[in-house]
């Protein structure tokens, strides 16, 4: 398989424009796919760009890791030894990720694992911010049955059918995610507004604390 794929799906029938002007400009919903090994090695890794609210084409690597993939994990995301044996090893790999999500806003379900992943596989690296769909999800629908990728799916409504792959591989979920992002933003009049209850707490992107009137304290906090 080429270092380097794309995939992509026809894109939403519903837009909310007035949503998609307060948008970061580079944004990508990240998804990726470990070993099995604690830490994980990274075997599969997918960035879906999104652009006025509407997902892109995903650029999508498999990776050979350092260490044997582990049964319980493969049959979880079906993918195999065999199939990354003639993959690029993260080393060869590394700097087109990095290049690509520098300076960029990142989201994901449940994100904390892939800003984990990444910062650990990217030295340095930090994006301009994460927004993690999972706490969006449990903020705007409470009352769902489950806060669960597929749950959400179900009970969003949102068709699938057109995302090519399979569910658990990167790509596919961050698909999916992306068009669970656009479905959950319509909830919210601004992106500012999203990432105020969705970053998670000490990563990058939480707004910042507005400056209120005096409050009688002095600039050092000395009244």
């Amino acid at each position: 398989m080429a270092e380097h794929g794309h995939a992509g799906i026809g894109q939403p029938s519903r837009k909310a424009p007035e949503l998609n002007e307060t948008w970061p400009t580079r944004l990508f919903v990240v998804d990726v796919e470990g070993n099995g090994h604690a830490p994980p090695d990274l075997i599969e890794i997918a960035a879906v760009p999104v652009s006025g609210g509407q997902p892109g084409a995903a650029h999508q690597w498999l990776i050979r890791p350092p260490r044997p993939i582990q049964e319980r994990v493969a049959r979880i995301h079906g993918i195999h030894d065999a199939d990354v044996a003639e993959a690029p090893t993260w080393g060869r790999v590394a700097g087109q990720v990095r290049e690509l999500l520098d300076g960029a806003w990142i989201v994901a379900h449940s994100a904390t694992v892939e800003y984990s992943a990444l910062t650990r596989h990217l030295p340095g690296w930090q994006p301009a911010g994460v927004l993690d769909t999972l706490r969006l999800a449990r903020a705007t629908l409470p009352d769902a049955p489950g806060h669960g990728l597929d749950a959400l799916i179900d009970h969003c409504a949102i068709d699938t059918r057109a995302i090519p792959g399979r569910r658990h591989r990167a790509a596919y979920d961050a698909i999916a995610t992306a068009l669970l992002l656009h479905h959950l933003a319509r909830h919210y009049p601004t992106w500012t507004d999203m990432a105020a209850i969705a970053v998670p707490t000490g990563l990058p992107g939480a707004p910042q604390p507005t400056p209120t009137e005096d409050d009688g304290f002095g600039p050092f906090g000395v009244a």
